[in-house]
């Protein structure tokens, strides 16, 4: 780093607004929190409407990604994000507001071109990523099982 480079980095440390880091933890808790116990309520809701475990697991799943979806696309998840910062990044609201936000900025582009092309731009790495270290994972895992 140079010395223009330092004293802008001082420069710009000194005017920058300082994060409250723990007002900005609590909100993530919190809605984080509020995120999964609707999801474990939706849960006991499609059990009592006669699901299996499994499938009351799966549909409150899909009902998570249509509430994420459908907030995106009325731009409110944004504003909850904004107040709520990582807490809205539980996985399957925070996966289902990538792959709509990403569609939603695409679609004047056609639906071949613009959201098919465009569709996984910002969930695809998160795939590849996912997919790859859990094959790790359960390699190293299945391998210290048999030597252990």
């Amino acid at each position: 780093m140079n010395a223009d480079n330092k004293t802008y980095a001082r420069y710009a440390e000194k005017r920058a607004k300082k994060s409250p880091v723990l007002q900005n933890c609590a909100r993530a808790f919190t809605v984080g929190g509020i995120i999964c116990c609707a999801g474990h309520a939706l849960r006991v809701l499609w059990s009592a409407a006669g699901l299996s475990e499994d499938d009351s697991g799966m549909m409150a799943s899909v009902t998570l990604i249509l509430v994420a979806v459908l907030l995106t696309g009325f731009g409110k998840f944004d504003e909850i994000a904004k107040f709520a910062g990582a807490g809205t990044l539980v996985p399957i609201t925070g996966f289902a507001n990538a792959v709509a936000s990403t569609a939603i900025e695409a679609r004047s582009e056609g639906l071949v071109t613009g959201v098919g092309a465009k569709l996984f731009t910002v969930a695809g790495p998160v795939i590849v990523y996912g997919v790859s270290a859990g094959a790790i994972y359960g390699a190293v895992y299945f391998v210290l099982t048999k030597l252990f």
